[in-house]
């Protein structure tokens, strides 16, 4: 089979010669009258433009810890002086008695201001006194009743102030009992052995008989 193949070949590849032989002879194929050489080169296509990728982070870096340097030892140079054999080493002093302590009085309380509130009546504590009179129109038209006077006495026992405390219910009844104590003359209570001002209560009662 190699063989026939062969022959074969050499068949086809003998009448191809002897055509273009014939060709030539008649001239049907022009011979080129110069013979260049021709040069190709295959241009490249120029590359597609790659896309802009985004730049990737750059890591942080690492944060440097300023390690604080450890204190340096303090040095203290200790100097011994040699000790003298027979040196007189003196005994420290005894120590000194302790002092008493002397505590402070206490304050005196403070002392009290203002006037001094008779517990009694006015009356017990003043030897000259006059008591009210009844007024003449009270009596005709039958007003009776009680009288409470507040009264303060200044530093000589004399009558500073008065008002009605609690009323009789008729103005004329108050105002005899305001008259009548307004002359009266009393003895101010002491205090640290000096007079001082006071305050007291005193009622009159108005009756008709």
């Amino acid at each position: 089979m190699r063989t026939e193949h062969a022959a074969g070949l050499a068949l086809v590849v003998a009448l191809h010669a002897a055509a273009l032989y014939g060709l030539m002879k008649h001239r049907l194929v022009p011979l080129p009258d110069k013979v260049e050489t021709l040069f190709v080169n295959f241009i490249q296509p120029p590359e597609p433009p790659k896309p802009d990728l985004p730049k990737p982070p750059e890591p942080p870096k690492p944060a440097r810890l300023d390690t604080p340097r450890p204190p340096e030892p303090q040095r203290h140079l200790v100097v011994e002086a040699p000790a003298a054999p027979n040196d007189y080493v003196m005994p420290p002093p005894p120590p000194r008695p302790s002092e008493p302590v002397i505590e402070a009085p206490p304050a005196p309380p403070p002392k009290p201001v203002g006037p001094v509130t008779l517990s009694g009546e006015l009356a017990l504590a003043c030897p000259t006194r006059m008591p009210p009179a009844y007024p003449v129109l009270s009596r005709r038209l039958g007003e009776s009743g009680k009288v409470v006077l507040r009264v303060e006495l200044d530093t000589d026992g004399r009558v500073d102030s008065a008002r009605v405390s609690t009323s009789s219910g008729f103005k004329r009844l108050d105002e005899a009992a305001l008259s009548a104590v307004g002359g009266w003359r009393c003895n101010p209570p002491l205090r640290d052995g000096q007079p001082v001002r006071a305050v007291a209560l005193q009622s009159f009662q108005f009756n008709l008989e």
